[in-house]
C-alpha cells in the first residue's frame, strides 16, 4: 500500500482516539478524528476515506446504524473498534458490512496490521504490486505481508502483531543467536523483563515446538534464542 491512505477515527473517548490517531500517523497514514457519528457523516461530503475505525458506543447514534449508513453511502473499509465483547454484536457488525471487529483493550500495532490487511483485501491491484516474500522452513510457510502461518499439514492461522514481528526477526537471521534486546527490536529491557520469553513460548506453541526440548527455536542460556533451521525465501 502507499502508506498515505486516509483513515477516519470515530471515537468519543479522547484518550483512545489519541492513541489510535498517533499510531496511524507513526505508520504513515493520514488520520482524522471525529467524536460523533454526525461529525463523521457530515465530513463524508468533502472526502471519503479509505477506511473508517468506528466505535459502537457513540454519544449521538448507535454504531451499528452508522455501519449500515456507511455501506449505503460510500465504498470504504470499516473496522469496528469497541468495548462490546459480545458474539451477537460481532456477528451483526460483520453482517452489516464491517471488514473486521476489534475489542478493546487492543494492541495498537496489531490494529495497524488489521487495517493494512483490510486495505490489501479491498485493493488487490495495489497489493499485487507489492514485493511479496514467503518464508519456507521445516515444512512451514510464513507470509509476513498477511501474518499467515501455514503448518506442514495445511492448517492456517493468522499471528498477532507481536508474534509476527518476532517470527520475522528469527526468519531473517536463522542459525544466529539473537539477544532478547534484538528480538525486542532494539528496545532496552529491564533485567527482570520476561516479555520476550513469553512471546517465544507462545510462538513455540504456534509452531508445535516441544517446549521442554524445542528443535526450532532453541534457548541459548545467557545469550538469547536461535532459530535452528534453514530458511528459504520465495517470491
Amino acid at each position: 500500500m502507499s502508506g498515505r491512505e486516509t483513515i477516519f477515527v470515530v471515537e468519543d473517548d479522547p484518550l483512545v482516539a489519541d492513541t489510535v490517531t498517533r499510531t496511524l500517523r507513526e505508520y504513515g497514514f493520514d488520520s482524522q478524528w471525529f467524536r460523533t457519528a454526525g461529525e463523521l457523516l457530515g465530513n463524508l461530503a468533502q472526502r471519503v476515506p479509505e477506511l473508517v475505525v468506528l466505535d459502537l458506543g457513540l454519544p449521538d447514534r448507535d454504531g451499528m446504524d452508522v455501519v449500515r449508513e456507511l455501506r449505503g453511502r460510500c465504498d470504504c473499509g470499516v473496522l469496528i473498534l469497541t468495548g462490546r465483547d459480545v458474539v451477537s454484536d460481532r456477528v451483526l457488525g460483520l453482517e452489516l458490512g464491517a471488514d473486521d471487529y476489534v475489542v478493546k483493550p487492543f494492541e495498537p500495532r496489531e490494529l495497524v496490521a488489521r487495517i493494512r490487511s483490510i486495505l490489501r483485501r479491498r485493493n488487490p491491484a495495489a497489493a499485487a504490486g507489492e514485493a511479496r516474500r514467503i518464508a519456507l522452513f521445516d515444512g512451514w510457510r510464513y507470509d509476513p505481508a498477511s501474518f499467515t502461518l501455514t503448518a506442514p499439514d495445511g492448517d492456517v492461522e493468522v499471528l498477532g502483531a507481536a508474534e509476527a514481528r518476532l517470527l520475522l526477526t528469527l526468519l531473517e537471521k536463522p542459525n544466529r543467536v539473537l539477544s532478547r534486546e534484538q528480538l525486542a527490536g532494539g528496545s532496552d529491557l529491564q533485567p527482570f523483563d520476561r516479555s520476550i520469553d513469553v512471546r517465544v513460548s507462545r510462538l513455540r506453541k504456534r509452531l508445535r515446538d516441544d517446549t521442554q526440548s524445542p528443535h526450532l527455536i532453541k534457548t541459548v542460556y545467557g545469550a538469547g534464542y536461535v532459530l535452528a533451521v534453514s530458511v528459504r525465501w520465495e517470491a
